[in-house]
C-alpha cells in the first residue's frame, strides 16, 4: 500500500452503487472514501477534507458532470479527477478528458481496473505527500519465483505467470504485442487460444490485488497488447 492512504471523494446519485458496491469495495482496497450523492454537498466535503482524487458520474441529477469537472480543474490543479459513467461514446470520453478529467471509465467497470486507474492517476499527480508512490518498483525474485511489490509484498507465481512477467519487464512502460506474449508462455503458438492470454492476465491482476493489496500496473492497449507501467 502507499505510505499514506489515498483519499477519494465519490460523487454518484446511484445510492445502491455508491453505498453498497463502490464505497465498501474501495475501502477494502485501502482507500479512504467520502461518498455523496449531490454536487451541492461537494464544496463542504472538500473543505472538510481535501481529497486526492474525485471520482464522479456525469449524469448527475442536479448538475452536469462535465461542468463540474471543468470547475474542479480550474480550482484544484493538484486533485485527480476520474469520471465513471454509463456513457461509453467516444465523443463523451473526449469531452471529459478535454474538460480536465485524468481518466474516463465506462460502467460497468471491474473493481481491479478502477483501482488500477486510481493508483495510476495518483502516481501521475505525485505532488502531495498523500499521493507519493512507495519507494522501489515491481520486480521478480529470480530464486524464489516471487513477484515483489514496491512496498515489499510477495506474490508466488506459477511458471506461466513468471514467463509472462519476464517478457513484460524486458520492455517496461512499452506496449508488448500479444503475439510476443503468447510466444513467451507457450511452445505451441498455433494451438494456443489467444483468449487464454486475457484470462491469464485477468487472474494475475486479481491474484496480486488479493495478495498484496496493490494493483499490478498491467494495462491493456486496445488492438495491440499489454503495457506494464514501471515508473
Amino acid at each position: 500500500m502507499p505510505a499514506e492512504t489515498l483519499r477519494l471523494l465519490l460523487i454518484d446519485d446511484d445510492e445502491l452503487l455508491r453505498d453498497r458496491v463502490l464505497t465498501p469495495r474501495l475501502t477494502q482496497f485501502g482507500f479512504e472514501v467520502m461518498a455523496i450523492g449531490h454536487i451541492d454537498d461537494m464544496a463542504r466535503a472538500i473543505e472538510q477534507r481535501k481529497p486526492d482524487i474525485v471520482l464522479l458520474d456525469i449524469g448527475l441529477p442536479d448538475h452536469d458532470g462535465f461542468e463540474v469537472t471543468r470547475t474542479l480543474r480550474a480550482q484544484f490543479s493538484d486533485i485527480g479527477i476520474v469520471m465513471l459513467t454509463g456513457r461509453s461514446e467516444n465523443i463523451d470520453r473526449v469531452r471529459g478528458l478535454s474538460e480536465g478529467a485524468d481518466a474516463y471509465l465506462s460502467k460497468p467497470v471491474e473493481i481491479d481496473v478502477l483501482v488500477a486507474t486510481l493508483y495510476s492517476v495518483a502516481r501521475r499527480l505525485g505532488s502531495s505527500p498523500s499521493t507519493a508512490p512507495p519507494a522501489g518498483a515491481w520486480k521478480l525474485d529470480s530464486d524464489d519465483w516471487l513477484l515483489m511489490s514496491p512496498s515489499g509484498g510477495r506474490v508466488i507465481l506459477s511458471k506461466t505467470e513468471r514467463r509472462l512477467l519476464e517478457e513484460l519487464m524486458k520492455q517496461p512502460n512499452q506496449v508488448v504485442v500479444r503475439d510476443v506474449l503468447i510466444r513467451a508462455i507457450t511452445d505451441d503458438i498455433h494451438a494456443f487460444d489467444p483468449h487464454r492470454l486475457d484470462s491469464l492476465i485477468h487472474r494475475l491482476r486479481r491474484k496480486v490485488l488479493a495478495a498484496v493489496g496493490e494493483p499490478l500496473p498491467l494495462n491493456a492497449v486496445h488492438g495491440q497488447g499489454y503495457l506494464l507501467a514501471m515508473s
